[in-house]
């Protein structure tokens, strides 16, 4: 049986649990010592409101749920970044297309080392389930003692085996993209409750209405749902960027595969 590998083996999972708490210090000292720098205020003091003009003091004083929205923003930009990389790599060196033809080619002119060869210089998830594929197939031509039939559901089992080792390596991390895509708007719009709240309530105890403190407060509290949206966007459109690329990858897996298989049923 043929002893490949998935290509991400090398991604060492504490990568995966240790991006979500650095995210979030991150975001807390970025709240802090940044958007919360005293120079970003009138008077050099956190407490008042925000230099006119001042975005950094604008965001800050969108309140507790402003770091929380900024380590999902990180979170979703670190693992856009790395599955973009893992992505690019399981495609291999070459266009899928260009890959496929070649193959095809070799295993029509009986060409198995050349094929096998090609895999290794390839390299990428298609390759290695080609590649599997190719070593069951060698043993199943020198297997005199089987049906042919046999052989090929050997083949196919093969095949199917490094499938399902490459495809979940694929998929790894985006339900965390997707989960922030959900919940990111949802964190935005409870920052602009909360925001609107203590805005109101600072309105009702100092008695005679002041549309000024009341317009910064409405202000302070939009950007709750702005960055909220804004994460949600972004994590939206990559998820739907990778589904298709790995899409992409699983129906080239397949026609791979479908290829073996055929090679090895018409020339035995």
């Amino acid at each position: 049986m043929a002893n490949s590998k998935p290509t991400n083996k090398n991604i060492n999972p504490v990568f995966t649990y240790s991006v979500i708490p650095v995210a979030i210090v991150l975001s807390i000292l970025l709240f802090k010592f940044v958007l919360g720098n005293p120079s970003n205020f009138i008077e050099s003091n956190p407490e008042n409101n925000p230099l006119p003009g001042n975005y950094l003091g604008i965001i800050y004083k969108g309140g507790v749920i402003v770091p929380v929205l900024i380590s999902m923003l990180l979170i979703v930009i670190t693992f856009c970044i790395e599955r973009f990389i893992t992505i690019r790599k399981s495609r291999g060196n070459k266009a899928v297309d260009t890959f496929l033809n070649e193959i095809r080619a070799m295993l029509a002119a009986g060409q198995f080392d050349q094929a096998k060869k090609a895999c290794q210089n390839q390299k990428g998830s298609i390759a290695n389930v080609v590649n599997a594929g190719l070593d069951t197939y060698e043993q199943m031509h020198l297997d005199k003692g089987s049906d042919k039939e046999h052989k090929i559901l050997t083949i196919q089992k093969s095949i199917e085996e490094t499938t399902s080792l490459e495809l979940p390596m694929l998929s790894k991390n985006l339900p965390i993209i997707s989960t922030i895509a959900s919940v990111a708007t949802l964190m935005g719009l409870l920052g602009t409750v909360l925001g609107m709240i203590k805005a109101f309530a600072a309105m009702a105890t100092a008695g005679a209405p002041d549309a000024v403190a009341l317009a910064n407060g409405i202000s302070e509290a939009l950007i709750n749902t702005a960055l909220g949206i804004g994460t949600s966007a972004i994590a939206i459109i990559m998820y739907n960027f990778f589904t298709t690329k790995i899409d992409a990858i699983t129906y080239g897996i397949d026609e791979a595969g479908y290829s073996v298989v055929q090679s090895f049923t018409s020339t035995h």
